[in-house]
């Protein structure tokens, strides 16, 4: 493990002896299932322990996890007859967004997600997962299509910000952002959003207004990142995981805010460790939510949306005894 997972040390150290073992009974002919299991049941028990202490900055660092499913996974393993859809028609294709037509669960749908790559050349064609303003622009497009037919909107959130670079900028980043979080609150179909790995500032709210909110369960969600914060107001980034802390960044904190109303569990050891199995069970997550949507009239699922948005964020202080 490299350096900003020294955390997970002691896992892949069990994981590391019971493959060995697997290799000298398939290669020495000599059976080791008793050993293998009894390293398995040790280290189901180190994920529940280590993974139940996991401070925020620790559940920061394993959604930026670079094994960690992505956008195109999920599409891979949870989405039947994906059409993907492109372009912005005003300025051009950003694979940091990767739009297309779904059934999840039977149900077909939008689907709209961040992109970051899995390795260098694909990480460089979608920005690191940092979206330009015709990202944005283009995710807007395929919403409004979305309305147009009834179909519901699934959007999943993997970015550490928006590009903050000149020439984003000079094509409207900022305003690009805030109309889509304007059109969001107001668009006519049901939006589910899933924070999948990093939720970054209003590069995540891009996307993320909707109906309801899902997030895994080492995700994160905030307005700065944690070492923005620390470097901000203790001048040390070095302070991260005192920052992150202080954000209440993560699923548990969010959801006793009312922000998250549904927190996805990841297998053990984290989503990386078992991609296929955290696609069945995000994938099922939102099937359900989608259905349960789709339940409810159009006039009371827009009012229930206004209401959880205006209640975010409201503060109730107790009256002081006079």
């Amino acid at each position: 493990m490299s350096a900003p997972f020294d955390f997970l040390d002691p896992l892949a150290k069990l994981q590391d002896k019971i493959d060995e073992l697997r290799q000298l009974s398939e290669s020495g002919g000599v059976d080791f299932a008793r050993e293998v299991g009894g390293l398995e049941e040790k280290l189901a028990v180190e994920s529940d322990r280590l993974f139940a202490a996991l401070t925020p900055w620790q559940r920061v660092q394993l959604s930026r996890h670079p094994l960690r499913p992505q956008t195109s996974d999920y599409i891979g393993q949870c989405c039947a007859d994906f059409v993907p859809l492109s372009g912005d028609r005003l300025y051009g294709e950003d694979e940091a967004i990767q739009c297309g037509l779904a059934t999840i669960g039977g149900i077909r749908c939008m689907v709209i997600g961040q992109q970051k790559g899995k390795d260098v050349h694909e990480r460089r064609r979608c920005n690191f997962g940092m979206p330009h303003p015709e990202g944005y622009r283009k995710a807007m497009l395929k919403m409004r299509l979305a309305e147009r037919f009834a179909l519901p909107v699934v959007c999943l959130v993997n970015t550490p910000g928006a590009f903050p670079g000149v020439e984003a900028e000079e094509r409207g980043q900022s305003i690009a952002i805030a109309e889509n979080i304007r059109d969001m609150a107001a668009l006519r179909t049901p939006v589910i959003i899933v924070v999948i790995g990093e939720g970054g500032s209003g590069g995540a709210l891009g996307i993320g207004v909707g109906d309801r909110m899902l997030m895994l369960q080492n995700s994160y969600f905030s307005v700065i990142s944690p070492e923005g914060c620390a470097a901000i107001l203790w001048k040390d980034g070095a302070k991260r995981d005192l920052a992150a802390a202080r954000l209440g960044l993560t699923a548990e904190v969010l959801k006793g805010h009312g922000v998250v109303d549904e927190i996805v569990a990841e297998p053990p050891g984290g989503a990386h460790r078992r991609p296929k199995e955290m696609a069945e069970r995000l994938g099922a997550a939102i099937a359900r939510n989608l259905a349960e949507l789709a339940k409810l009239p159009m006039e009371k699922l827009m009012d229930q949306r206004y209401a959880k948005l205006r209640a975010i964020g409201q503060v109730v202080e107790e009256a002081k005894a006079g």
